[in-house]
Formats: structure tokens, sequence, C-alpha cells
């Protein structure tokens, strides 16, 4: 059975129109005569999209049960029972209710799918798993709904539903989105201006980016090897000199001319592992490239201009930025330099930059030895050399009218064996030995043109000149050999050094240390994959590149690690050599996998431990703290409704005051419960606005006698932002606290004053204060300092308070009270940055 197809509207936010295209996009398909069914959609209300649902087949719900309330949920066996071609699925992110099949609703997609049932559905942008962290600093709100990137990529079609953020909050103020009771509160909130922008902003970089992934797909499929300019990819080509820094930053201006502009640095390093480039270099310049918002790459090939230019129209580029060369004007000799051949081979679709430094000119140091792979150019020369250059040597000396003697022919022909064998190394030089001396035999050694030697001093001289030859070409070759052994092994040494820093200090995660594998051997694709047994599939448990592998057998390399696990790479065969630091990498790739299941073992074993140590508080609260109130309640109703004391009114009155007292106390205690509660879970969502402090902090004092606290808020203050309850409860906790601990002669003292862009709520006490030590332990939860009554509470006021002012941005501390005492310092943001004494800016029409 086929599967089926996923297509998936995209929007920035809620209310953007994800709904109503779904079911625009259903009626359209209705009408050709798809088998269309609603298996869930939520109108929330709206009353366009409600009659959007006219006309449309809609699958009964299922009614599940959770702590007394029924929820209804997408009946999953129905939709699957009825086999529609096309199922409308709403909120792609949505967490099922407990007790159905699936925890997720993607979940159940996924089960629609495999069943051969076309879906399709909504998401916003926020609920995007990997944005999850960005969302919430742009937004401060924490989507407790995720849905994983993957799913949403596997789509068969993603489709923005776009919309300018006046156009949302316009939609917004006339009543299509929320009820008109919410409407202030979410465009004072969530749907500010500054966070839909960077929410859109965020939804069309995701789909940018999912539409590279088609297009490169698009161009593999296809074989299209030339570059198509659908946006700027700047490539700078490094060398790990310090001219890269300037190659870098002028890139980064390049990219910031045009939208979406990408900036990609790649060094090349060669097979051999020999390069003249400075490790510490490199490091600093992946650092500023990846400060710029561009990306670092290593790639291995010995051509640079070719490897350089494959590169660059395997990502698509547009444009590469190049260096001027530091040769010296004498190195030119040796060819053109990598600038000037990639800006020959470049062809019309590749623009290439040379970008002037202070390094320019200034040469680069000796020439570094290529090792025993020298390339089949540099062979073609060697042989050239080698048969050639005896050839045209004797054409010259027998064109010239003086002889120059037999020995001096001889060194001439020796130094075109040596050249030979320097370039392309054993072979071509034993085949300029060979024809030299036969050359010499033929043309320079008496009696000349035949092969026949008469004087036997010139057969021991040809001799000594055929040894000779052999002999350096034999060395020369040996020592290429060794060079290039010692490359290698200074080349493995680099990379076990890298693995032993970066990993096992748990500095690189899997996927990086898969993609330095894959950057390192120049292959196409990484996976570490395993299996539980040997009858088990096959998984990938990270994977790096386009089209990994899902087994060994379908992988070009693959080294075991263990029993059941393998590092598998696509892309082209290894040589046995490279296999041995190939197979470190594949033992760290598997610490480096087990090192991350344990940490997310320990984040879980450490929620638990905290989730356990709270029960436990709690336990002991509930045993104690909340039975205190409850038995001095009691025992004042049993009194009451003894028949056999007569109690007077006075009494009467005293024992309702105690009923009344321990009720109050009992409220407060569940309430701070409760508030700690929700800064656990993260549900505590502020709804900033600009404040007077003056028309809060009187409100916070009512749990208080009023001689107990002293007020000095000046009425010049400037506005703060914050949410207004929560302050109060912020301010009231505090303020509790202080009169608990002052001494009953001494009233507490609330004063406020504004500092920099900042005010702060000073709350000073007279009390016996608390060591440097514990000035922090104070706002743990559950904690009491001191010698507090165990009646007192539970320990959760001040962790409570620090909780709130943090949630709407601001920040409590202690400090020492002069004289002796405990200072509480509450800093909250001033509204719109307005220092005091300056008066708001007001919108132009205002002032028109």
């Amino acid at each position: 059975m086929a599967r089926g197809k996923l297509r998936i509207y995209l929007g920035a936010a809620p209310g953007v129109g994800k709904t109503y295209a779904m079911l625009s996009e259903a009626h359209r398909r209705v009408e050709r005569g798809t088998d269309c069914v609603v298996a869930f959609v939520e109108h929330h209300g709206r009353p366009r999209t409600e009659v959007m649902l006219h006309g449309l087949e809609e699958m009964p719900r299922r009614e599940l049960e959770y702590r007394g309330t029924t929820f209804t949920e997408m009946d999953i066996d129905a939709v699957l029972a009825r086999r529609p071609e096309v199922a409308l699925v709403d909120e792609l992110a949505h967490t099922n209710v407990p007790g159905s099949r699936n925890a997720k609703r993607w979940q159940d997609v996924e089960e629609l799918l495999a069943a051969g049932i076309d879906v399709i559905s909504t998401v916003n942008i926020q609920h995007l798993e990997s944005l999850g962290d960005i969302v919430e600093s742009i937004t401060g709100v924490r989507q407790q709904e995720t849905v994983p990137d993957e799913v949403v990529r596997r789509a068969d079609q993603v489709e923005l539903v776009d919309m300018s953020p006046e156009a949302l909050r316009r939609r917004m103020a006339h009543g299509n989105i929320y009820r008109p009771d919410k409407v202030d509160a979410a465009l004072s909130n969530y749907f500010r201006p500054g966070n839909l922008t960077a929410l859109r902003e965020l939804a069309l970089l995701w789909v940018a980016d999912r539409v590279d992934e088609y297009l490169n797909a698009y161009r593999s499929e296809h074989e299209v090897s030339a570059i198509w300019g659908s946006r700027e990819r700047i490539v700078v080509g490094l060398t790990g000199g310090p001219e890269g820094r300037t190659l870098i930053r002028r890139a980064a201006r390049l990219a910031e001319k045009g939208a979406g502009g990408e900036v990609l640095a790649v060094y090349i390093a060669r097979s051999d592992g020999l390069t003249s480039a400075s490790p510490k270099e490199l490091a600093v310049q992946r650092g500023l490239v990846e400060d710029l918002g561009g990306t670092f790459h290593h790639v291995v090939g010995d051509d640079v201009p070719a490897a350089l230019l494959d590169f660059a129209r395997g990502v698509n580029a547009t444009q590469i930025v190049l260096g001027v060369s530091r040769r010296n004007s004498w190195q030119y000799v040796f060819g053109p330099g990598v600038g000037a051949t990639v800006a020959r081979d470049s062809g019309p679709d590749l623009d290439v930059h040379l970008i002037t430094h202070a390094e320019a000119g200034k040469g680069r140091g000796l020439p570094v030895a290529r090792g025993a792979r020298l390339g089949r150019a540099r062979i073609v020369r060697g042989w050239l050399v080698g048969v050639l250059g005896p050839l045209l040597l004797t054409v010259l000396l027998t064109s010239v009218t003086r002889e120059v003697g037999l020995a001096n022919d001889m060194l001439l022909f020796l130094t075109l064996t040596v050249a030979a064998a320097l370039l392309g190394g054993l072979l071509p030089a034993l085949a300029s030995a060979v024809v030299g001396s036969l050359l010499l035999n033929w043309y320079f050694t008496p009696p000349v043109h035949t092969l026949t030697i008469a004087d036997p001093d010139n057969i021991v001289a040809i001799a000594i000149f055929v040894g000779v030859a052999v002999a350096v070409a034999s060395v020369v070759d040996l020592a290429a050999r060794r060079t290039h052994q010692a490359a290698r092994l200074r080349a493995e040494s680099e990379i076990l050094s890298f693995l032993a820093g970066n990993v096992l200090r748990g500095e690189t995660s899997l996927e990086e240390l898969l993609e330095r594998v894959r950057e390192t051997f120049g292959m196409e694709s990484a996976a570490l994959l395993e299996r539980a047994s040997d009858v088990e599939p096959w998984t990938c448990a990270g994977s790096v590149g386009p089209r990994p592998c899902g087994s060994p057998e379908d992988a070009d390399v693959d080294v075991p690690v263990g029993d059941h696990m393998a590092l598998a790479l696509t892309g082209r065969v290894l040589p046995a050599e490279d296999r041995r630091v190939l197979a470190a990498f594949a033992v760290q790739s598997a610490v480096a996998l087990d090192r991350r299941r344990l940490q997310e073992e320990a984040d879980r074993a450490r929620t638990l431990a905290e989730g356990n140590r709270i029960r436990t508080a709690l336990l002991a609260a509930v045993s104690h703290d909340l039975r205190t109130p409850l038995a001095g309640i009691k025992a004042a109703v049993s009194s009451l409704r003894s028949d056999d004391v007569a109690w007077s009114e006075e009494d009467q009155a005293e024992l309702l005051a105690a009923i009344e007292e321990g009720a109050d106390r009992l409220d407060h205690l569940v309430g701070n419960l409760l508030d700690m509660s929700r800064l656990q879970t993260g549900t505590v969502t502020p709804l900033i606005r600009e404040v007077d402090l003056d028309e809060v902090v009187p409100m916070a004092l009512g749990g208080v006698p009023e001689d107990s606290v002293e007020l000095d808020i000046p009425e010049t203050l400037p506005m703060v932002s914050v949410d207004k309850g929560l302050l109060e409860r912020v301010v009231a906790n505090v303020v509790e606290n202080a009169v608990k601990y002052s001494r009953q002669d001494e009233p507490v003292l609330v004063s406020a004053s504004a500092i920099a862009d900042r005010v702060e709520v000073r709350v000073v006490d007279r009390g016996p204060g608390v060591p440097d030590e514990a000035k922090e332990r104070i706002f743990a939860p559950f904690q009491r300092y001191g010698d507090a009554p165990r009646g007192a509470g539970v320990g959760l006021g001040l962790a409570v308070a620090r909780g709130f002012a943090e949630a709407m941005g601001g920040t409590i501390s202690a400090e020492d009270t002069p004289g002796g005492g405990l200072t509480m310092v509450l800093s909250l943001r001033m509204a719109g940055g307005r220092r005091p004494g300056e008066e708001p800016e007001l919108p132009r029409a205002a002032v028109s």
C-alpha cells in the first residue's frame, strides 16, 4: 500500500488563515470529485472559518473524560474505517488528552499516512521543536505543544500562509480571531508588532530552507551541474593564512547587500595531510565566520582549484571570494596560481572576486613537499622531462659547433634525470637514465652513431652515469615516500588530538563529529547505525549529509563499532590506510552517542530528583503547616457547635475571628503552593503593561497591619512595564516576610527610586538579618531561615516572589540593611525606557 501524502499549511502566528486555507483547498478538491472528510478542525468560534465547514463531511469525534471534564479528540479508528482519500486534521502540534491512543496528534497523522490516506494539516512556526528557545526569547512564552521538525520536513508540500503584522493586528482588533474581551490583552502581549515581525521572519526563513532542500534534491535527481543563482551564496577560499579574516569580513559585507545572502568558508586540505596552514589561525577563522552567521567547511582535494570549484557548484554558490596570491613574482614561473585558475575555469555562472590584503606579494615561505601522491599532472610532467628532455638536450648539444666534452654532457643529462625524479618519481627517472645513456653512447661517445664504445674510460663513465642516475632517483623517491608517511602520521596525530580533546571533553556533539568525518574524508554522507540484536533492523542514531544509508551493506565504507553499531559513509571507496583514523572516529562517535544518552538520562534523573524533593517538602507542608490552621478551624467550629456550653457573644466573636484567621492563613498557604506549581511547570504568562507603582504597592499591603509599614513612593516615578497582578503578589510576599521578621517597634520601610532605565523597590526591615552565605538560599522553595516557627508558613513566599519577578523581566535580591536587618531590592523595567520627569512621546496624529 502506497503511503499517503502530507500537505501542511504553515503560519507565523494564530489567525493568519491556515485553517481557512485548508478548508478552501478541501472545497476545491470536493468540487473535483475527491473523497474528502473533516477528521478534526477547530474553528475557535471564528464565524468565517465556521462557515467554511458547511458542505464538508465531518467525522464524529471521540469523547474522553479527564479529571472530571469531558474532552473531544479525533477518532482515528473512525477515520481509518471510513478510509477517505483526503483527511483534514487541524493543529498538527496538538497534545492529545491522556487516554488517547497516541500522545500527539502528529502521531495520529502518521497512522493515517501509513494507511494510504492523504492528510492536509496546519501548524504555526512557534510549534516547531527546534525553534522553541528562539520563540521563547522573542515572545517570553514557552510553547508546551511542539512537533518535531523532521515531521514537517518530510511533508510532501509545505505552503506558507503569510500575513503582515499590521493586517493581522487589524483582524485581531475587528474580533476575527479572539473574543472581544481577549483582544486588548492579546494585542498588548503576544501580538505585538515586534513579536509578529520576528515570527514572520522565522517562518519565511524556515520555508526558504525547505525550498533549498527541494531545489538541491531536484538538481541531484536531474544531474544539474549548472549553477542556479536563486539566492546569493558566497564561497570564501581560505589558505590558513592571516589574510583569511579579511576575506571573511569582505564576503559578509557582500552577503549583506542581498536579502538571504549566505557565506560558506572552505579550506581545501590535500589528501596526504601536508599543509602550510596554521591550525590556530584556522580555528580563529572558523569562529569568525560562525560569528558572522556563516558556515565553515573542511574539504579534501589534491587539485585545489578544481576542488574549490566543485564545492562551489555543489552548494549552488553564485560568488567566490579569494585573496590575491601571497607568492613572490618569481614563484609565478611554476604556474598561474589558484586565483587565476579558478577565475579562468569558473565559467559564466560564477563570479570570482580577488581581494587585496596586507599579505599580498610577501611570499608563502618555503615550498612544502607533497609526498608520494604526486598527482597525474606532475607524473606527466616527470615523464616529459625524463623522455623528451634528453632528446631536446641532444638536439641542442649537437647543434653547438664547439664540443663541451663528454663529462659535461653527462652532467647535463644527469640534471634532467634528477629533475624527472623530483617531478615524477622513480619510474620517469629510470626512463630518463636509460634514454640518456643511449643518447650519450650514440651521439657523444666515440665512435659516434654506433653503440660501440672504443675507450674503456668512457664505458666506466657511462656506467657511473647510469648508477648515479638510478641512485639519485631511488633516494628522491624514498625521500618522497618517507615525507608522505610523516605527513600522514602528522595528519593522523592532529585528528586524534582533536578527538582526545574536543570529543572527550564533551565539546563536540554527535552530529558535529559526523560532519567532521564527512568533511575530512570528502564523503557525501555519514551515519552512525545501531541495532538491538543481530536479527533486529538497523536504526540511525545520527546522520549528516544528503541521503544517508540505512544499513552498512548500502554504504561505500563501513566501520563496525562492537557487535551492534557501525559507522557508515557514502560517496567513494576509501583506501585501506584511511581506515585506521576512520576507526578512531567510529569509536568516538559511539562515545559521543553514549554521552548524549547519559546526559539525557541525567537530565531526566535531575528532573525526577527535583520533583521528588518538592513532593517531599509538599507532603511535609501538608502534614504540618496546612494541618495547623485546619486544626484551629475545626476546634473553633466544634466549640461553637457544642450544646453543653453557652458561649457569650464575645466568645463567639473570638471563635469566628479564629476561624476567619485560620481560613485566610490556609488560603495564603494554598495560594503559594499553587503559585509554586505554576512556576515549576512554566505556565506563568505575564500580561505586561505600563503601571504606576503608587497604584499597586498600597493594594499589596492588605495582609499586614496598617502601622507595620511605612511607604515612600514618589509620585514623580516613571511607570514600569509589569504584570499588575504578579507585581502585587511579589510586593505582598516580600512585605509580609519583612513584617514577620522585623522588630515590633520598627515599621518596615517600602521605598522606590529610578536608576538608569530601571525602577527599584526597596523593602527595608530591622530584623535579625541574614548572613551572606544564606542570602540566595532563602529564595529556594520550602526554605525558612533561622528560628521561624513551624506555623509561620511553608517557606514559599520569597521563592514565588522571585519567580514572578523574573517572569516579568525583573530581579529580586537581598542586601544587608545599614545598622542591622535585611533589605529586599526589587528591580523592574522602566516603561519605554523613559527617565523620571520625561513625558512619553506622543504619536504624530495626536500632536497634530
